[in-house]
């Protein structure tokens, strides 16, 4: 049933830390036992704290630019991280302990949405991710199931926190951004949000059920 009024009309999700849960200590572990703990902070810009550190080789910090900007293939991310492994390291160990960072994805997150829409609201999903991390996800859940329009990072050539993919997003779906609120678990993101596009930015989908009261 339709809501007559509401002050918010559409919702635009972040996937990885709000929709589907990420384990990123269980893959910089297993990238610690590939290359070790200096390698995984240099050449992947990781770490336990999963918000990401500075690639100190300007080469390695490009190298993970590309693959999230859709700019290099899979096949040529994995051959270059594996590079910088321990010797004997397979293409195929590089892979798994890339996906070991993708958890679960709770089926009362994906209700939640579906409830949402029923309600009236526009969703929007605004990712960073990359092909490998993608595809699982988009293949398994069936996302556009649960969004009016879907955004990704890799297939758009342009990433957040950038201004460039906040005007894209706002312009292509048609965003009324006086009434949009934008669910995202980096502080970075929510601020870009907030001034990019002029969204009303939450952290959870806990904090935003309690301004839906839904």
């Amino acid at each position: 049933m339709m809501r007559k009024e509401k002050e918010y009309n559409t919702i635009v999700f972040d996937l990885g830390g709000v929709i589907i849960n990420l384990n990123v200590p269980r893959c910089v572990g297993h990238f610690k036992q590939l290359m070790g703990e200096e390698n995984v902070r240099n050449i992947l810009g990781i770490d336990d704290e999963g918000e990401g550190v500075v690639a100190v080789s300007a080469a390695t910090k490009q190298l993970m630019h590309d693959y999230e900007y859709g700019q290099i293939s899979t096949d040529d991310f994995l051959r270059a991280v594996c590079s910088y492994c321990h010797p004997g390291t397979t293409i195929e160990q590089v892979r798994a302990a890339w996906l070991s960072m993708l958890d679960e994805l709770p089926q009362e997150r994906l209700d939640y949405i579906v409830s949402l829409r029923k309600a009236g609201y526009r969703t929007v999903l605004l990712s960073n991710s990359n092909e490998l991390h993608w595809n699982p996800i988009y293949e398994q859940y069936y996302l556009e199931r649960y969004f009016d329009r879907i955004f990704a990072s890799h297939q758009l050539h342009m990433a957040k926190p950038n201004k460039e993919i906040f005007d894209y997003v706002v312009r292509e779906a048609d965003i009324d951004s006086e009434h949009t609120i934008y669910v995202d678990d980096l502080e970075k993101n929510r601020k870009a949000g907030e001034q990019f596009a002029g969204w009303k930015t939450v952290a959870s989908i806990e904090e935003l059920k309690q301004i839906c009261n839904l």
